[in-house]
């Protein structure tokens, strides 16, 4: 093992769309239960550039204000909320190598993949992160805390390393493949929350009939406000504005675009709001909190009915894909994208369909060689097209919408067939909101789902797949760096100009970015380890050596 330096690089970002080389960054020594980490390889997300537009502002910078105790923190000195400047990079391979003198958990040479999302240390609007308000991967050492990597419930958050014939890149690559994993195995919620908070909210009048039949558990809290004699008047709104953001459950009656709108205001972190119209229309669209169904896991169910349990069966019961279904990806070239396409071709569900929409050609170009011989392979049918030359042939079961535009989420809804699901997996801004044809999304029986991050079990499920060899992460790997080629990666990830992951190696000194296309030009002797032009261990051995 080679010695520990006293200075290392980092790329650091100091303020909001500023990021810096730091060529003589620290290197704390760790005490008590603290451990080092040498990073040996971290990948680069689409979420770096939320925090990279955000920085203080970001849901996840902000100060842990529960779940570890307050000295702990203080005392690590990667732990940088607010304004501090942070490391950003959550996709990483670790290695410990040195440990406090109170540390138990972690021994010299063991390797992790870190699981970023640390979700029991509460911020105020989300949890502590790896890579946010903890220094992340892209540097070549980060300090952590062992007491800070164990869940209450006793699981670590560092996934250890036993086999060494898989690829650290393939490795690293799990966290985000785990996100979309995610995103598929959110199990639904199809009922008013026991011991929760509910509010009923009638704007009709004569809805005695539906109110009794809405199922209460004995211990809900419910509360109930009376908009209909005020409607349209101002005094609904009025008790609509001295609502909280405390409601487990919300059940409106009726159909004021208005109304609807500052109810979505009192809705708690996984809120189920169920729509009650009664036979009624909308006259308008409707605002919709978009960015909270991704970020705060709220949900939207109803019906145009007088039966409040149809709003509650039209949820289903998982985010996963289904038999049949025809999958619709918007922005299925960058590298998120990319792997929905391969984690659906390849997940076993039977006559399934998917279309892959991307505004570039060359993206597309470079998806088809790893989409179609899947599909051939698994039996399912794929295509794929450009909507500037092009339109997709709706209506579509399943939509899954990779950019955070909310207009792509309302066009969604207007191409979706009966009981679809909407997967808004790109990260719309916590509290943004779009303009929703809320008569369609009720009539169709639609269902919004949205997840952030991932979970342990999301990132063995993948882990698992990569060992069994039914699943390559590294298919989704389009470049390889240093960190001296990371700020310009980041930046590729931002300007959306390479189609897929991009790998940075801290090992690898003076590496900047290249394309694996680049490879036969550039590192000849790199691109023969190729695998049909796809990333391998037998490639990343070879750099590895390149740079010892």
């Amino acid at each position: 093992m080679t010695d520990i330096p006293d200075k290392s690089v980092a790329v650091q970002l100091v303020a909001k769309e500023k990021l810096e080389l730091n060529r003589a960054k620290t290197v704390a020594q760790p005490e008590d239960r603290q451990i080092l980490c040498k990073i040996l390889v971290v990948g680069l997300c689409f979420s770096d550039m939320k925090l990279l537009k955000q920085f203080a502002e970001h849901v996840r910078k902000s100060d842990v204000e529960s779940g570890v105790e307050r000295e702990i923190i203080d005392n690590l000195s990667s732990y940088v909320p607010n304004d501090k400047p942070t490391v950003p990079g959550h996709e990483t391979v670790v290695e410990v190598v040195a440990v406090g003198d109170r540390s138990s958990d972690f021994k010299l040479g063991e390797r992790y993949v870190v699981q970023a999302d640390w979700r029991w240390l509460k911020t105020r609007e989300s949890n502590g992160a790896f890579g946010y308000n903890f220094e992340g991967g892209l540097q070549e050492y980060v300090l952590l805390d062992e007491r800070l990597l164990k869940s209450p419930e006793g699981e670590s958050m560092l996934l250890p390393i036993e086999n060494e014939s898989i690829s650290l890149s393939a490795l690293a690559l799990v966290e985000p493949w785990a996100c979309v994993e995610q995103s598929y195995q959110s199990i639904e919620r199809r009922g008013i929350l026991p011991g929760g908070r509910v509010l009923i909210a009638d704007d009709l009048g004569d809805c005695a009939s539906v109110i009794e039949s809405i199922p209460l558990p004995e211990d809900s809290k419910c509360e109930r406000i009376e908009l209909a004699e005020s409607n349209p008047a101002g005094e609904g709104s009025e008790l609509l504005e001295n609502l909280e953001n405390i409601y487990d459950d919300i059940v409106y009656i009726g159909n004021n675009a208005d109304h609807l709108e500052a109810l979505f205001k009192a809705a708690a972190k996984g809120c189920l709001i169920n729509v009650v119209t009664c036979g009624k229309r909308f006259e308008r669209k409707v605002d919709t909190p978009l960015g909270d169904v991704h970020y705060r896991g709220i949900r939207l169910c109803g019906t145009t009915g007088s039966d409040p349990l149809q709003g509650y069966r039209s949820i289903p019961e998982s985010s996963e894909i289904r038999t049949g279904d025809r999958i619709h990806i918007v922005g299925a070239g960058g590298p998120m994208g990319v792997m929905h396409v391969v984690r659906n071709l390849c997940q076993g569900i039977a006559d399934i369909e998917l279309i892959a929409a991307d505004l570039s050609d060359a993206r597309l170009s470079a998806l088809a060689p790893l989409a179609e011989p899947l599909a051939r392979k698994n039996e399912v049918g794929y295509g794929s097209y450009n909507p500037q030359s092009g339109q997709a042939e709706g209506p579509f079961d399943y939509s899954v919408i990779m950019a955070p535009v909310p207009a792509l989420v309302a066009e969604a809804v207007d191409m979706s067939a009966d009981d679809a699901i909407i997967n808004i997996f790109a990260g719309i801004p916590a509290g943004r909101s779009g303009e929703i044809d809320f008569n369609a999304y009720l009539e169709k029986r639609l269902y919004f789902i949205g997840t952030s991050g991932s979970t342990m079990r999301d990132m063995k499920i993948v882990k698992s797949k990569v060992e069994e060899q039914t699943l390559d992460t590294n298919l989704s790997v389009a470049a390889i760096s240093g960190l001296d080629g990371a700020i310009d990666g980041l930046m590729a990830v931002a300007n959306q100009t390479i189609s897929g992951k991009i790998l940075v190696y801290p090992d690898c000194k003076g590496l900047g970015l290249t394309p694996l296309d680049a490879l036969a030009d550039q590192l000849p002797s790199l691109a023969d380890k190729l695998e049909a032009g796809i990333w391998s261990k037998a490639a990343e051995d070879t750099l590895l050596n390149m740079y010892e």
